[in-house]
C-alpha cells in the first residue's frame, strides 16, 4: 500500500514540475520583451512589415504571371486540337493523289488546287494566333522539336539531318504544342562494313 502511495505521489509530482518549467519560460519570454528598448521594438515591427510587403509582392507577381500564361496559352488545348484539321487535309490529299481512277484527271487538279486553298487559309489562321510549323527538312535533329521515327541510308547527308517529314509540328509563342515526327539520314551499313574490314586488314599488316 505504502508503495502504490508513493508511485501516484511520484506521477502527481511530474505535471507539476512541467508546469513550472512553462511558467518559467514564460516569464523569461515576458523579461525579455520588457528588455527590448523602444528602438528596438519599432525595428522589429519594420522588419515584420518589410516581409509582409516582400510576401505581398511575390504574390501578386505570380497572380500577373498566371494571368499572362492564361491569356497567351489558353488555347493550348484547343489549338493542338485544331492540328487534325492539317493532318486530316493532308491524308485525304495523299488518299486522292494515290487513287488510280483519279491519276492525272482534271477534277483531281481541281481538288488538289482547293486543298491547298484551305491548307493555306488554316496555316494563315494559325500564324495570326502564333502558331507555327516547326521547320525540319534538311535540319539537324533537334530533340526539343523533332521525334525521329525512322532512320534512312543517306550518304549525302551528315548523321542525324532530317531527310522527311512524317508529320508536321508545331509551336504556339515559344512552347512546343508538338513535336514534328521524322527520318533521320544514316550511313549505308555496307560502307561501314567494308571500312571495318579494311581495318582488320590494316591492324593484321
Amino acid at each position: 500500500m505504502e508503495k502504490e502511495q508513493n508511485q501516484n505521489n511520484d506521477e502527481n509530482k511530474e505535471p507539476l514540475s512541467e508546469e513550472i518549467s512553462a511558467s518559467e519560460k514564460k516569464e523569461e519570454t515576458e523579461e525579455k520583451l520588457e528588455t527590448k528598448s523602444p528602438d528596438e521594438k519599432i525595428l522589429e515591427l519594420e522588419d515584420k512589415l518589410a516581409r509582409t510587403f516582400a510576401e505581398m509582392e511575390n504574390q501578386r507577381r505570380r497572380f500577373e504571371k498566371e494571368k499572362e500564361e492564361a491569356f497567351e496559352y489558353g488555347g493550348f488545348a484547343f489549338a493542338k486540337e485544331a492540328l487534325n484539321l492539317i493532318d486530316n487535309l493532308e491524308r485525304s490529299k495523299q488518299i486522292l493523289q494515290s487513287d488510280d481512277v483519279l491519276k492525272n484527271s482534271e477534277a483531281l487538279k481541281k481538288m488538289l488546287e482547293h486543298f491547298d486553298i484551305i491548307d493555306k487559309d488554316l496555316m494563315t489562321v494559325f500564324s495570326k494566333n502564333n502558331i507555327n510549323p516547326i521547320e525540319s527538312l534538311n535540319k539537324k535533329l533537334d530533340p526539343n522539336f523533332h521525334q525521329a521515327m525512322m532512320e534512312i541510308e543517306n550518304d549525302q547527308k551528315e548523321p542525324g539531318t532530317i531527310v522527311q517529314e512524317i508529320q508536321k509540328g508545331f509551336t504556339i509563342k515559344d512552347r512546343l504544342l508538338r513535336p514534328a515526327l521524322v527520318a533521320v539520314s544514316k550511313k549505308t551499313t555496307n560502307k561501314d562494313k567494308k571500312n571495318e574490314q579494311n581495318e582488320d586488314k590494316l591492324e593484321k599488316k
